[in-house]
């Protein structure tokens, strides 16, 4: 049984022309890295667009690349970069997806009723509501610490904030949070 080559590694393959190692980096980062992405700009045809762009620019820099931090953290510096630089100050509204998603569920479930279903939407866009109102520091840490498990220090140095500030911005994230969703 051979170990997995790490990100940096299979990175440095790529950039001196192995393309299957490319296949492999966005096969174990494509599915956090558009949920990071969509979780910050929740128009999907505007997260489709920045993800997009993200593995362009990581296929672009592939020669310059240099091992420096992990993979995971530059890449999504880049990605954090394209949400910021992308300007939203508007929160669009959620579009229906998630309405189809949670009425699926509903019938794939006998157990399941619909009214469930319901309940169970509505506690995700209440929850997706509270994480809109953050402001972008809090939302951005909370995000890269629960859904990419990143650490205190790998989210200052993607973020250019100190451990301690990372803290407080976890800490006052996750106060608001409870405070929009308590009963």
């Amino acid at each position: 049984m051979t170990a997995e080559p790490s990100d940096e590694t299979l990175m440095q393959a790529y950039a001196t022309g192995d393309a299957r190692a490319f296949e492999q980096l966005y096969a174990r980062h494509r599915g956090p890295l558009f949920r990071f992405v969509l979780r910050n700009l929740p128009v999907r045809a505007q997260a489709e667009e920045v993800f997009q762009e993200t593995w362009m620019r990581v296929v672009a820099a592939r020669a310059r690349y240099r091992v420096e931090a992990k993979f995971s953290t530059w890449l999504y510096r880049i990605a954090l970069n394209l949400v910021i630089d992308h300007g939203r100050r508007q929160r669009p509204e959620q579009n229906g997806e998630a309405v189809e998603l949670a009425l699926e569920q509903a019938a794939d479930g006998e157990e399941r009723r619909p009214d469930h279903a319901l309940s169970d939407f509505e506690q995700r866009r209440r929850l997706q509501r509270a994480l809109a109102e953050l402001p972008d520091d809090q939302r951005i840490a909370l995000l890269l610490r629960l859904e990419q498990e990143l650490s205190l220090e790998e989210i200052g140095e993607l973020t250019g904030a100190g451990r301690e500030t990372v803290k407080s911005r976890l800490r006052y994230a996750m106060d608001k949070l409870r405070a929009r969703l308590s009963p």
